[in-house]
């Protein structure tokens, strides 16, 4: 399936952090303190860093990750959810959407100025896939 380019709103996808991604390879420590778990891919895990999903065979690294920076209620560790948040780490809204429809969904939210950035999950697993903020 293809996605609709966005018409209005210029974003820009946010990686996770390059310091969170040193950690789980070289210390091996997520950011709940906890040991990572090594495995080897089934095949369709979805990778966060690459943004595409494993290959059958491919050496993962499985870990807590929040995708936050601010202590609240929504902070959290670990659902394709797309999320409006303030810029208080707040959730605004939020719809689970199907490829057709993404590009439009957020458009939609970021008409709203109180909208900051975005975040979008893998509904199977529960992943925190990427945050969108505007560019």
């Amino acid at each position: 399936m293809t996605v609709a380019p966005l018409q209005e709103t210029r974003v820009a996808i946010a990686p996770v952090p390059e310091s969170y991604l040193h950690r789980v390879q070289s210390e091996g420590i997520d950011d709940l303190g906890q040991p990572v778990q090594r495995m080897v891919a089934a095949g369709g895990e979805p990778c966060r860093d690459v943004l595409r999903r494993a290959r059958p065979g491919e050496r993962l690294i499985l870990s807590g990750f929040t995708p936050f920076s601010r202590r609240g209620p929504y902070r959290e560790y670990g659902p394709i959810f797309v999320r409006a948040y303030s810029a208080l780490e707040e959730i605004l809204d939020a719809e689970l959407v199907e490829v057709p429809e993404f590009a439009a969904t957020v458009e939609r939210f970021f008409r709203r100025p109180e909208t900051a950035f975005l975040h979008v999950r893998f509904p199977t697993y529960g992943c925190f896939a990427c945050r969108i903020d505007r560019s």
